[in-house]
This record gives structure tokens, C-alpha cells and sequence, in this order.
């Protein structure tokens, strides 16, 4: 399977993606100054990022697992399966030195603001923020997980429309190819046929050759001159009467 169909590296793209935003939006958070509010709904998002890149980087390697119990099966080999768990651990250390980063904020007054930030983001400085949070926070993981499952049957069911697609292509295919099949097997039946009907012809001919050397040897000089001139004048008889009648 080619790496444009192979569903790994479709996911892949979708995470690397999610990474080269999140360290983008890591980077523009660095610049922003401790306390601001706008730190704290820019940590929120950075670390809500991280958590979803993370889940999909966890189902990747699930796929990896599963597809490692019967490499041939999937048209992969141990290199390959390599290759995919090393980037699968690369990405999940990019997501972590974000993760890391946001979490210590910057120098001991970012560390402090992460801290609120973390206790902001747990909706838990109390009992009536550990409601919120429960309010709040566990619908947004619904929601999420809700959004996550959707695009994943999204993308199977692309997949099987491709597959249907492909299975009809296919199934075309084989059949022209029963017809062509069909067609050179009748050709070659009526060449044998011909070639047998040659074969008798031609064997009738050479009886007819030795029939007529039997009779020209028996007859002599003076019989082939008498059938000669029979044949002349039946020759005029016939044009006669094919031409002039």
C-alpha cells in the first residue's frame, strides 16, 4: 500500500499539523505577559490542544499494536512498524515539552500563574469550583470526544466509499477481461476449424492430381489431345452461354 492511501500516514499528516499549530500558538503564549488574561484563556487552549493531540497520538499507536500482531496482513514490515512507533514517540515528546512549558510558565512568576492557571483550568479552588468544573469541564471532554469520534467514522467512511469504488473498478475489469478471454477462445476455434477444412481441401486436391495423371499416363499423346480439344470446345459452349445468352 502506498503511502498516499495508507490511512497511517493520512493520520499522521492531521497530527503533525495539530503539532507545528500548537508550537506556534506555544510561541506567541511565551510572548504574552504573566497575569494578563489573555494568558489564561491562551493557556486553557494550549493545554485543552495538548490533550487532544495526545489522545490521537495514544490511538495511533493502538493502530500501530494491532497492525504489529500481523505485519503481512497489512502490507507493512518491522522497519515500517519502527519507523511508525519512533515518530509516534517523537510527536508525543513534542507534545509533552509544550505541555511541560506551559505548566512552568515563565521563571518563578510564570511558575506562580501557571499554578493559578491550572487550578483556573480544573474549575477546583473550592466546592463550588469543583461543580463548575464538573459542569463545564466534563462537557467540554464530551463535546470533545463526541467531535473526535465523528471524524474518525468520517474517515472510515470515506475509506470504505474508496474501497467500494475500487472493489467496482476491479470487478470491471475482471469482466472485460472474461470477455476478451471469451473472444480469443472463439477466434481460436474458428482458425482450427479453418485450418482442418484446409487440410481436406488440400487432400482432395492431391487425389484429384493423382486421378488425373492416372488417366493422362493410360490415355497416351493422342488421348490427351482429344481431351484437350473436348475441353477447349466446352469451354467456348460455357462462355457462350455465360457471355452471350
Amino acid at each position: 500500500m502506498s503511502s498516499a492511501q495508507d490511512p497511517f500516514y493520512i493520520v499522521k499528516e492531521e497530527i503533525q499539523d495539530s503539532i507545528d499549530k500548537l508550537q506556534s500558538a506555544f510561541h506567541k503564549w511565551e510572548r504574552i505577559s504573566p497575569g494578563m488574561g489573555d494568558q489564561v484563556h491562551a493557556t486553557k487552549e494550549l493545554l485543552a490542544n495538548c490533550g487532544s493531540i495526545e489522545w490521537q497520538v495514544d490511538e495511533l499507536e493502538k493502530a500501530i499494536t494491532v497492525a504489529a500482531k500481523d505485519p503481512a496482513l497489512y502490507g507493512i514490515d518491522d522497519a515500517e512498524l519502527e519507523r511508525r512507533r519512533r515518530w509516534t514517540s517523537n510527536a508525543r515528546t513534542q507534545v509533552r515539552s509544550v505541555k511541560t512549558g506551559v505548566l512552568a510558565g515563565k521563571g518563578n512568576a510564570g511558575a506562580s500563574n501557571a499554578k493559578e492557571v491550572r487550578l483556573e483550568l480544573m474549575r477546583m479552588p473550592d466546592s463550588s469550583g469543583a461543580s463548575r468544573y464538573d459542569q463545564y469541564g466534563g462537557r467540554d471532554d464530551d463535546g470533545f470526544v463526541q467531535s473526535e469520534s465523528d471524524r474518525q467514522m468520517l474517515l472510515i467512511k470515506q475509506q470504505d466509499e474508496e474501497l467500494d469504488e475500487l472493489s467496482k473498478s476491479v470487478e470491471r475489469i475482471g469482466g472485460v477481461g472474461l470477455t476478451i478471454h471469451d473472444e480469443l477462445v472463439a477466434q481460436e476455434r474458428i482458425i482450427d476449424e479453418l485450418g482442418t477444412e484446409m487440410d481436406s481441401t488440400k487432400n482432395r486436391l492431391d487425389f484429384v492430381q493423382k486421378k488425373v495423371g492416372m488417366v493422362m499416363k493410360k490415355a497416351g499423346a493422342k488421348g490427351q489431345m482429344m481431351m484437350i480439344c473436348f475441353l477447349l470446345v466446352l469451354f467456348i459452349i460455357l462462355f457462350v452461354l455465360v457471355f452471350l445468352t
